[in-house]
This record gives C-alpha cells, sequence and structure tokens, in this order.
C-alpha cells in the first residue's frame, strides 16, 4: 500500500519471527532521514562570528521530502519488520508495532541512520523492542540468517558518524564563512560572488593536486647516458639493456656523466665479442582481478573508459536501479561464500560477446580471487542479470561490470619467463622474453595487457658479435600531473572521504574552481594554490591528510578544540592569506589595491610591507595563465628547466621599461618592474616601482616613479 511518501511504499504480510508467527510491516528511508545543522540563532552568515561556530548548539532534524516518511514505521500485532523508514509514515505506524527491527547497510553510516529511524519511533512509542538485522546481500539464505540471528543496534558505530558529522559541520561552516568573507572583501573585485568553502576531505583534495604541481614545479631536470646493445635475428631485434654493479647489490642502468660513458663505450667497442653468461627460465602469472569495489571501480572507469568517476557512479546507481547490477557503493572485495556465483555467471551464457568464455567458466566453477576489505554491509559489484539493451556509456559501464566479474572468477593468466644475461668487455648486458602459456582470464578482460616477447635460443657460453653497440642519451622527467584515477587511489590511501563521497569531493574542487582539468589530468587553479600556500604559511597543514585522518582517531571535543585553536591563528595571521593568493591573483599590468586603502604603499618601511597589491584571478574553467602547465610537453624537463632549477613553463616573466643600464634595482639586487596605478584617486594613472618577486621573499621594495633619483 502507499506510504505519505510517494518514494516509500508500505508492505505488509505474515512472518515467523523471534519464535512466534507476526504481522510484518515493512517500509524504507531515502537515505538519512535527520539533517545535523546549527540552531536558527546561528545560521545566517552574519548571525556570529565564524569562531562562535565551535560551540554554537547543534541539532538534528527532519526537512523537505524526508518529512512524509516520519509517519510510518511498522504496524504488526506482535512485531516489526523494517528496512530503512520514513519519517510521518514512522511515527503513523509505529504506534500499533511491538517490535521494531533495523534492516539498514551492516556498515556505520547504516547503523546511523537506524539510530535516525529509532529516534523517531521512540519519540512516538519509547517501551518499543528493537533489533538489528545484520546482512551483506539480499539472497534468500542471508535474509533467513539474519532474522535467526538478530542483535541489539550498535551505538557506538552510530554516534562515530554524528561526531565526524558535527566536526565537518563545525570546521567547515567556520572556516568557509571567515575565508569567504575575508576573501571577497579583499579582492572585491574578483571574488565579490565567489563561494570559497573549506571541508576537511575537500581541502586534502585540493592538497594532492597542489602537491603534485609544484612536486613538477620543483623538478630539475638532468640528462643521462646508457649503452644499448641489439642483436638482429629471424625473429626481430633484440634489445639488451645494461645493467652495472653497484654498491650494496643496486644496479644502475644510466649514468649521469657523459665522459664516464664515453669511455665505457669506447671499451666496449673495442672488445664488441658477447658471452652469454646466464640463461634462466620460469613460470610467469598475470593475477587475475580482485572483485570490484566503488574505489576501484572509479578508478577503472576513469582510466579505460574515460569516464569521470560522477559520472560513472549516475551511470552504475541507474544500472543498479534497473536490476543489471548489484548496489554499486560497497567497500568489500570479497565475496561470501553463501553467493551462488555459478548462476550468476550462467546468466551471461546468451551473450554473442563472452557467452562462451561464461559457459566454460560455469562448467569449470568459479575460483574467486578473495581481497581483505569488507563493509559487512554489501558484496563487491557485479551484474545481477543479462540484458543486451543498454546504448552508449552505460552499456560500456555495464559490459565493464561483467567482464571484471567473469575476469575475477576465472584463473590468473600463465607464461614463462626467460632472463638472458650477456657480458661485453666486462659490462653486464640483460633482457627478457615471455611466452604465454595460457590466457585465462586475459581472454575476457581487456583492460589488462600482457604480450609475448620471443627470444631466440641461447645458452650460457655462447658467444656472439652484437649487431650494434651505441650510447644513448635523455633526460630525467618529472612525475606527470594527476589523473582523476590517481586522485581517488590518494584519497583512499589516505582515508580521505568513502567510497561514496571520493567522486563529490572531487567535483566540489571543481565546481569551486580551485581546480582545473587539462587533457586529463588536474591542475591547481591560481585561487586553489594560493588558498593551500596561505594556510601553509601560517605553519598549519591543513592541505595535508593527517588532519583529517586525526578526526578519525581522536574524540570530539579534542577535536573541536584542535581546530579551534587553528582557526584563531589563522583569523591573527589572515594577511598571509591574503599575500599568498594576491602572488596567483595580480595582473602586474593592471593591479588593484586593498580597498581598505586609497593609494599603493608609501616608501615607508611601516607601509611597505602590508601587501596591498593584488590581482585578478583566472577563476573560469580554462586557465590561460603560463603559471598552469597546459599539456605534458609543457613540464618536460631539459626543454623547461635551466641548470639553475628554474621553471621555464610555469612562472610568468616580465621585464622592465627601463632601458639596460638606466634600470631602478629593488634591495634584493635585482631589476623591478614598473607598474600603473589604476584604482580611482589622487594617484590615479601614477607609476611606481615595485619588487618583482611574488613571493615570500619579496623585499617589498616601493618607489614612485616621478620620484626616481638620477644620477
Amino acid at each position: 500500500r502507499e506510504g505519505l511518501s510517494k518514494y516509500n511504499k508500505i508492505f505488509e504480510f505474515d512472518f515467523g519471527i523471534l519464535n512466534s508467527q507476526c504481522k510484518m510491516i515493512m517500509t524504507s528511508v531515502s537515505g538519512h532521514l535527520l539533517s545535523m545543522d546549527f540552531s536558527s540563532d546561528f545560521q545566517k552568515w552574519n548571525s556570529c562570528l565564524p569562531v562562535e561556530l565551535f560551540e554554537a548548539q547543534v541539532r538534528k532534524f527532519c526537512t523537505g521530502t524526508n518529512i512524509p516518511i516520519k509517519l510510518v514505521v511498522t504496524a504488526a500485532s506482535k512485531s516489526t519488520f523494517l528496512g530503512g523508514l520514513g519519517l510521518k509514515t514512522l511515527e503513523r505506524e509505529v504506534r500499533n508495532c511491538s517490535v521494531l527491527i533495523i534492516w539498514t547497510d551492516g556498515d556505520r553510516e547504516g547503523e546511523n541512520i537506524g539510530y535516525e529511524i529509532i529516534s523517531v519511533c521512540t519519540a512516538v512509542k519509547p517501551g518499543i523492542d528493537i533489533y538489528r538485522a545484520r546482512f551483506s546481500e539480499i539472497t534468500y539464505r542471508s535474509i533467513m540468517r539474519a532474522c535467526e540471528n538478530l542483535m541489539r543496534p550498535d551505538s557506538l558505530q552510530s554516534d562515530a558518524v554524528d561526531v565526524r558529522q558535527e566536526l565537518d559541520l563545525r570546521i567547515g561552516a567556520a572556516f568557509t564563512r571567515f575565508q569567504t568573507l575575508r576573501l571577497q572583501r579583499t579582492f572585491a573585485a574578483q571574488l565579490r560572488d565567489q563561494l570559497i568553502s573549506y571541508g576537511s576531505c575537500q581541502f586534502p583534495t585540493l592538497g594532492f593536486v597542489v602537491s603534485r604541481f609544484k612536486e613538477i614545479d620543483a623538478f630539475i631536470s638532468e640528462d643521462f647516458y646508457k649503452i644499448k646493445v641489439t642483436l638482429d635475428t629471424e625473429d626481430g631485434v633484440i634489445d639488451f639493456n645494461w645493467k652495472r654493479h653497484a654498491l650494496c647489490g643496486v644496479f644502475i642502468v644510466r649514468l649521469f656523466h657523459r665522459g664516464a660513458c664515453e669511455v665505457i663505450h669506447q671499451i666496449c667497442l673495442e672488445s664488441p665479442l658477447a658471452t652469454v653468461t646466464s640463461v634462466n627460465s620460469k613460470p610467469k602469472s598475470k593475477w587475475r582481478p580482485l572483485p570490484l569495489d566503488t574505489v576501484e571501480f572509479e578508478k577503472l572507469v576513469s582510466r579505460k573508459l574515460k569516464i569521470g568517476a560522477k559520472e560513472a557512479m549516475k551511470i552504475a546507481e541507474k544500472l543498479y536501479n534497473q536490476g543489471f547490477i548489484s548496489y554499486p557503493r560497497t567497500e568489500t572485495n570479497q565475496f561470501p561464500s553463501s553467493m551462488n556465483l555459478k548462476r550468476l555467471i550462467e546468466h551471461q551464457t546468451e551473450s554473442n560477446e563472452w557467452g562462451d568464455f561464461a559457459k566454460r567458466l560455469a562448467d569449470r566453477g568459479p575460483t574467486p580471487r578473495s581481497g581483505k576489505k569488507t563493509d559487512n554491509a554489501h558484496p563487491p559489484i557485479h551484474p545481477i542479470k543479462y540484458t543486451d539493451t543498454l546504448q552508449g556509456n552505460e552499456q560500456r559501464v555495464y559490459e565493464l561490470v561483467v567482464r571484471h566479474f567473469l575476469a575475477c572468477c576465472s584463473q590468473d593468466a600463465e607464461g614463462s619467463e626467460t632472463i638472458v644475461e650477456i657480458t661485453i668487455a666486462g659490462e653486464l648486458f640483460t633482457v627478457q622474453g615471455l611466452i604465454i602459456i595460457a590466457k585465462n582470464y586475459l581472454e575476457i578482460y581487456p583492460y589488462d595487457r600482457w604480450a609475448d616477447k620471443a627470444l631466440p635460443t641461447f645458452t650460457e657460453g655462447q658467444q656472439f658479435h652484437p649487431t650494434s653497440i651505441s650510447m644513448a642519451e635523455g633526460h630525467t622527467d618529472p612525475p606527470p600531473l594527476l589523473t582523476e584515477s590517481n586522485l581517488i587511489d590518494l584519497m583512499d590511501k589516505n582515508g580521505i572521504g568513502t567510497d561514496a563521497t571520493h567522486a563529490e569531493h572531487i567535483e566540489t574542487i571543481k565546481a569551486r574552481k580551485y581546480v582545473a582539468v587539462q587533457n586529463g589530468r588536474f591542475v591547481p587553479g591560481e585561487l586553489g594554490i594560493g588558498l593551500v600556500e596561505g594556510y601553509d604559511s601560517m605553519g598549519f597543514e591543513m592541505s595535508k591528510p593527517k588532519l583529517r585522518a586525526d578526526l578519525e582517531a581522536e574524540v570530539l571535543q579534542e577535536q573541536i578544540l584542535k581546530y579551534k585553536e587553528v582557526f584563531i591563528r589563522a583569523s591573527a595571521e589572515a594577511t598571509k592569506l591574503d599575500n599568498a593568493l594576491s602572488r596567483y591573483l595580480v595582473d602586474e599590468s593592471n593591479p588593484i589595491t586593498d580597498s581598505r586603502r586609497d593609494d599603493p604603499p608609501s616608501n615607508t618601511p611601516s607601509q611597505r610591507s602590508t601587501g596591498n597589491v593584488f590581482a585578478r584571478p583566472a577563476v573560469g574553467n580554462n586557465y590561460t595563465s603560463n603559471r598552469y602547465p597546459r599539456n605534458r610537453s609543457d613540464i618536460r624537463g631539459s626543454n623547461n628547466v635551466n641548470r639553475n632549477g628554474n621553471s621555464k613553463s610555469f612562472h610568468n616573466h616580465r621585464s622592465s621599461n627601463d632601458q639596460a643600464g638606466n634600470e631602478i634595482v629593488c634591495n634584493c639586487g635585482e631589476g623591478a618592474i614598473l607598474l600603473t596605478v589604476k584604482k580611482e584617486g589622487p594617484n590615479s594613472g601614477r607609476q611606481f616601482y615595485k619588487c618583482s618577486k611574488r613571493d615570500s621573499s619579496s623585499c617589498n621594495f616601493f618607489l614612485w616613479a616621478d620620484e626616481r633619483q638620477h644620477d
């Protein structure tokens, strides 16, 4: 029958449970029933100082579409079977019930939702008996086992979620109001309408992007040299790699000194006879994938299908609602022993593409790998039934889920690896060959690569003259910018967010224009990198994952006090945030001044350090400043980094308007830059000189151009 919410129906049936025959009434809730927020006195941004939010009263309440759900729970002559309920519906139905059974997910979040249901129901019927059903899959055996082993809800699990929600609310609201209000005022022309949010997961996510960018920016490319040996055979060209012996058993494959490499190369040319010193063959396996959890699903779809995590989850949830795949939000990568995997495989035998493989697999029997993670709520992502009616990205995502499931239930690929070592004039060279004996899971899984590399037959002691012995050179490259798959992996390893929120946090920093995506890789925006550097300059590692990890490990009041102390110190040193952002937001050809002053600072010591020349931010979707690399070639080593380590592709280079020999030099001993006051006021149009450095090493030099002294 219909409930008060059109999305949450009510089901009634007779059922035997708790040693008696009962009338069961079951309904659902749509996620969290209650929301946490400040009391009305603190909800408006101008109602209090941001620091007061660390101690302001918070409460949980029901709003919006959840209100109709509130009224029902379960009506039964003796007990009630409830899974995930709704507000008004709960209040109405629970009045006639004697038992409440919570059937929400078995993880922390599910436990918290369960206690939200309990709070609604016990407010209407305080004495109701409450049980908790534990299950990890929606199968008959699992449901019956849960009914036979009912237990009490775990308040500690629920309390942990409440603590996290309260901390995220207080910390996020306080810092968001602080930095938004301050920076909108300080950079009024650029950030007037910009929400500059802070979140304890959002900021470390930004931090990963900024950290990788800075690592590339600081990278100094070095030229290296190595010796290559080739041998032409009937099967093709064999390339032997240099393998020099070094201290502590570490092998060197290249040298960074051209002269040394040239000497060794010449010695090899003078005695070019190669001798085979070792031939080793051994079995080699390529492991089939683990069962698919949400994090690996997001990474795999992003990397192989080039579909963003947010869009991938949207598609997966649609496929789940259509009954094609299992619930896509899971932290589990091991199948429970009770699951009938063979039946799921048999469903896929209808396919023209993978049906034959599925039939052979069903006949042999599934042998899935087992991971080490389980959320005790949902099994790994897997297909529920076969379909050939899907189109576009929905079909591609469904196919990936099916192929991954069949692959993880198959067997490892098997091969034979041969390693051959030779010496030339005392120098060691090696080559590896591979023969694939059985592809097994690779037959169905195109997302992994494992190729044959045939070698001719070599024997120990055999001698031959190589086709060529040459010296090659190259240069070291910085690590690449992060892809979405890389970012999700870092978030998962450092405990930032959950499988259900990774995509959300990434979308948030994109929406706030803290980062942009160029050629599939993340670059920090001027606003994002300025925020990170601003807080870093205060000595706070707010963009590092440790603070967020501590939220999960310490108690509520300790964390509130810790973050309140950080907030107070950050407020006191807020000019460091202004200065950090000004390095990236200032357009040197069109500077603007702090709205709290009419003129640029004079050249008096008391005013030179105020840092009131700021810049316009590139907060659009496309970043054109050469502060940000546009593609991989922009960050290659030798073309962009000189031997002093100064990046040529990341920084704006400005030249003085003065002629050589008549240059204004700042206190750093470098040429000052000439700027013009654009702000309306008594000095509008007046030119002045300032230090060309944008970072903390600036000497704050200032000189009006019309007051310069000539020799």
